[in-house]
């Protein structure tokens, strides 16, 4: 029991005593690592990049086994990040910190009302009373 207890108060004074940045940001870059499994983004880089500067046929064999060992390291840095996100040394373990995308794709924003910054406004242009003619009233036209 005091063993316990002694490891719980060692704990929450690491964890009180390092402050936000340093721990959040551990934390969010182990949670994103830890989700390469379902992204594939260092697997497509990697074909992507074999296929480009190699050949087409090594693109798909060996960019595959590359990119496929790249996206079993990141999951495996993403595990041990999120496990030891409390604790100091919060500069990342892997390089690029936060995973790759191939070059022929860039991820936006998605199209959802979370990110539209209208729809908080109560703005979301459109008409206003389409039945009433010369009733249009966009918010956003340039």
């Amino acid at each position: 029991m005091r063993i316990s207890s002694i490891a719980v108060c060692v704990l929450a004074a690491a964890f009180l005593s390092t402050g936000c940045a340093g721990p959040e940001r551990k934390l969010g870059r182990g949670l994103t690592n830890l989700t390469e499994v379902s992204r594939l983004g260092e697997l497509r880089h990697s074909m992507e990049q074999s296929a480009i500067w190699d050949s087409p046929e090594e693109g798909v064999s060996r960019g595959f086994i590359t990119g496929l060992s790249k996206t079993v390291k990141r999951t495996a840095v993403g595990a041990y990040e999120v496990v030891t996100f409390p604790i100091p040394s919060y500069e990342p373990v892997i390089d690029p910190e936060w995973g790759q995308y191939p070059d022929n794709f860039k991820p936006n924003l998605v199209s959802d009302s979370t990110f539209a910054t209208d729809a908080a406004l109560g703005f979301g242009g459109g008409d206003v009373a389409p039945f009433l003619p010369g009733s249009r009233f966009k918010v956003f036209d340039y």
